[in-house]
């Protein structure tokens, strides 16, 4: 199912629907600020196993990242975030940045592992981040493609996303033409910031 969400006049019930398949442990494909994503319900073990099975992997060898409403859900799912690290993300978030930061012991839980780490985002995207408000918790989210470096004109076109996913998703969010380049990913685990990969996000 291919629905249809206008990212500056959103209609609560399209949401609402989304949601809904989320509780119901669905796995979807939805726009952020840079390419598609596919995700699901944070708190939803049997989605959570579906999306590792999508990937290919097991649950517990996954490094999936969430998406959070804002930076006061973020604390709910991190250790102490130094000011630092709080007043770089406070000033480029929302926005096309994925922070990893030192997990909780919620999230090894979660994801039945020892994982100590966990990629954080806060798209500049209202269409996801009206989901996750509804949802009540963060999207376990992760890119479309295996190889980051392989990027296909289908990840950034959501009908050619619907082409070639309908049959293995239920719900899929037309959102707009996605970027055809990944978030720019930050290492916050250690004593100063590491620029992991340069992506849509600029720092300067």
């Amino acid at each position: 199912m291919l629905i249809e969400i206008n990212n500056d006049n959103i209609d609560k019930r399209l949401i609402d629907d989304v949601v809904k398949e989320l509780k119901n442990g669905e796995i979807i494909i939805y726009p952020t600020d840079s390419v598609y994503a596919i995700g699901c319900d944070l708190k939803n073990k049997k989605a959570l196993e579906k999306l590792a099975k999508f990937k290919g992997m097991k649950l517990k060898h996954s490094k999936f990242s969430i998406i959070c409403k804002d930076l006061s859900q973020v604390s709910e799912y991190v250790k102490h975030l130094p000011q630092p690290t709080f007043k770089m993300m406070k000033r480029t978030l929302p926005g096309p940045f994925t922070y990893i930061l030192n997990a909780s012991g919620e999230v090894t839980k979660l994801f039945d592992t020892n994982r100590t780490e966990l990629g954080i985002k806060i798209p500049n995207n209202n269409i996801v981040l009206e989901i996750v408000k509804e949802l009540g918790n963060p999207l376990v989210t992760t890119s479309l493609n295996n190889n980051e470096d392989d990027m296909l004109e289908y990840f950034i076109d959501p009908y050619k996303i619907y082409e070639e996913f309908d049959e293995e998703i239920n719900t899929i969010i037309d959102g707009g033409p996605g970027k055809i380049e990944a978030s720019t990913v930050i290492d916050c685990t250690g004593d100063a910031p590491v620029l992991i990969r340069q992506g849509v996000g600029n720092l300067d």
